[in-house]
């Protein structure tokens, strides 16, 4: 450990913390600060919002007596301090790397990470049922839910606000406001507060009735009432009271004194309370500050400047170029319309929203309502397109089959981060998205192998009368240059790429690169799936009957993936060949870079290779060479 953290080397756990006095906080905030800037520079990681909660954190574990007490952060994005301040310090520059600590709480990695995140609005559903527990057991522990003001936007946390209140469960929520998740809050509720509280409609009654009515005792009481019930359409804190919270705040998330006091008031309180607290993103250290979407998950950079460190790119990232193809779409048809539930950047949306803002529409962190509101666009002739990750495509599953297939609507998914994603780990990995879509009638399913086809399939599902979804990979291609004016993909039509002996590789989408250097080692023909559905049936047919082994890969798990809807064409025309599915194997890899991981998963190369040469040798199939 550096030398000049004298206050936070003493800090083993919470315990530690609690024997300081409260002097001393704001030196340790300081020192804690300080710390994440100096580590964060070096390895990367979220910061921007890990700054802004940095006195949160402190007075939430001096105040509670955590591990008995419960805390749960929602997404988890703002948890590096609790990290450090509960025995994880030493192992900070581990944080997002193979084999290093998680990104997010994590149940496994320590007994203060009460409950498992990764996505919003999931911590005050987890607080209720955990806080009911409690009382079940007739345990007196106390519960605290941390949400920030991105994730309430997500209709969950109402959902789990509304239960509370009606069972008057005894927990604390703590709004943590910063103005915006990752990208900048959208929606009613992240504005509302000043908008009508300057309002003429609310002034008025206010103002102007009492003092016309004033001297009417019966009509006063009619005009107080009046206030009280406009207040609680348009006041936050009325809004939660009438959910059954005692709302207190907002106050400065930054004072520790004054946190400390308010959580030691409100830890004596019973029943659902909600306080809000006001925090500044970045805090501390002014590039951050000043662009703190820039700075919520960096890279390495200088922690004196903010400079990042350059890194190589081979090309532009596949979510470029779906904005750049989506800008394309916009302009040659107007009734293109691009939707994204809260991630504008790492969708790469940000062009669009700069030219087309009248057909650009961020519905904040509600999957649900951006599937269904893309059904309602389509049904009136527009043709929406959904830019979302596969991992926050999960949250959509009903809307996604009810809304939109049952009614064969023609929305167009852009699933983003398909696959491995690299240090986020498991809780992003977008490989289940194949088992619950394929199976849904009359949807489309295209995966590229490089940038140039996912800008050809994004034009075919454009173009088609149903429910289309494509799917691609985080990060670069590659490098492969996109042709605009070419004809669309014939639906459901493979392509082979390389010709061999003996084994058949289909591959689909993104291990393509691989899949081709495994090939040339083993002289094995290739083709380039394309589609998942439909699927090319006739290729199959021909690869059965030609080759003795046929292998499928592709980065999705193995159970339900592409490789079982070959297996299910196989089976349906009573063929009998072997077959080898190479994927996603039925376990949680852990978080790392994407190479690691996919190695972990035996999809690079040599994992392709030596699982095809096992099979090979197991069925006497003759190797190259």
């Amino acid at each position: 450990m550096s030398t000049h953290f004298p206050l936070l080397d003493t800090i083993e756990n919470p315990y530690d913390l609690r024997s300081l006095s409260e002097a001393q906080l704001p030196v340790l905030a300081g020192e804690i600060r300080a710390f994440l800037i100096e580590t964060l520079g070096q390895v990367g990681g979220h910061f921007a919002a890990n700054l802004g909660t940095v006195e949160l954190t402190i007075a939430l574990h001096y105040v509670f007596q955590t591990p008995d007490d419960q805390i749960i952060w929602d997404v988890g994005h703002q948890g590096y301090t609790h990290k450090m301040l509960t025995g994880r310090l030493k192992r900070m520059e581990t944080i997002r790397r193979w084999g290093g600590l998680a990104p997010f709480p994590k149940r496994q990695e320590s007994p203060f990470d009460t409950f498992g995140v990764g996505h919003a609005s999931t911590a005050i559903s987890a607080a209720v049922g955990m806080a009911e527990a409690f009382r079940l057991l007739h345990e007196s522990h106390q519960v605290v839910a941390i949400v920030g003001d991105g994730g309430i936007t997500g209709g969950m946390t109402f959902e789990a606000m509304n239960h509370a209140g009606a069972l008057k469960t005894d927990m604390l929520v703590i709004l943590n406001d910063n103005e915006m998740s990752i990208s900048p809050n959208v929606g009613a509720l992240s504005n509302y507060f000043s908008r009508i509280l300057s309002s003429r409609l609310y002034t008025g009654v206010r103002e102007g009735g009492k003092t016309v009515l004033q001297p009417i005792p019966p009509m006063k009481e009619f005009v107080r009432r009046a206030e009280e019930h406009l207040k609680g359409m348009v006041i936050p804190g009325t809004l939660f009271e009438e959910l059954g919270f005692n709302y207190v705040g907002p106050i400065d998330g930054h004072q520790l004194t004054t946190l400390v006091e308010t959580l030691r008031n409100m830890r004596q309180q019973r029943g659902p309370r909600l306080l809000h607290v006001i925090t500044r993103k970045g805090k501390g250290f002014a590039p951050a500050e000043k662009d703190p979407v820039k700075y919520h998950g960096v890279g390495a950079f200088n922690p004196q400047t903010g400079v990042m460190v350059p890194t190589r790119s081979k090309g532009p990232s596949y979510s470029a170029v779906f904005g750049a193809w989506l800008c394309d779409m916009a302009e040659a048809d107007r009734r293109v319309v691009g939707i994204t539930p809260a991630m504008r950047e790492g969708s790469g949306m940000v062009e669009f929203e700069q030219r087309f803002p009248e057909r650009y529409f961020d519905v904040a962190i509600a999957e649900q309502h951006a599937v269904t509101f893309a059904a309602g666009l389509a049904c009136q002739g527009m043709r929406p397109v959904v830019a979302i990750y596969s991992t926050f495509l999960q949250r959509a599953y009903d809307q996604v089959v009810h809304d939109v297939a049952l009614q064969n609507l023609p929305v167009l998914f852009a699933i983003d981060r398909a696959g491995l994603v690299g240090p986020d780990g498991p809780t992003h990995a977008g490989i289940y998205d194949l088992g619950f879509l394929r199976s849904l009638p009359g949807f489309t399913i295209m995966m590229p192998v490089d940038e140039n086809e996912s800008y050809q399939m994004l034009s075919t599902g454009l173009a088609c009368d149903g429910p289309v979804a494509v799917r691609y990979p985080r990060g670069q291609g590659p490098g492969v240059p996109i042709e605009k004016n070419v004809a669309l993909i014939p639906l459901g039509k493979a392509e082979i790429v390389r010709c061999g002996k003996g084994v058949a590789i289909l591959c689909f989408g993104s291990p393509m690169s691989e899949v081709l250097k495994a090939a040339l080692q083993i002289d094995a023909t290739v083709v380039n799936m394309r589609f998942v559905k439909p699927i090319d049936t006739d290729m199959i047919m021909q690869m059965a009957e030609n080759y003795q082994l046929l292998v499928t890969v592709e980065e999705h798990m193995t159970a339900t993936g592409a490789g079982s809807a070959v297996l299910e064409v196989l089976h349906a025309h009573g063929i009998a060949v072997d077959v080898l599915n190479v994927g996603i194997p039925d376990r949680i890899i852990e978080h790392g870079s994407r190479e690691e991981m996919l190695v972990d998963a035996g999809l690079d190369a040599a994992g392709i290779q030596y699982a095809i040469e096992q099979r090979m040798k197991r069925k006497r199939i003759p190797m190259a060479g």
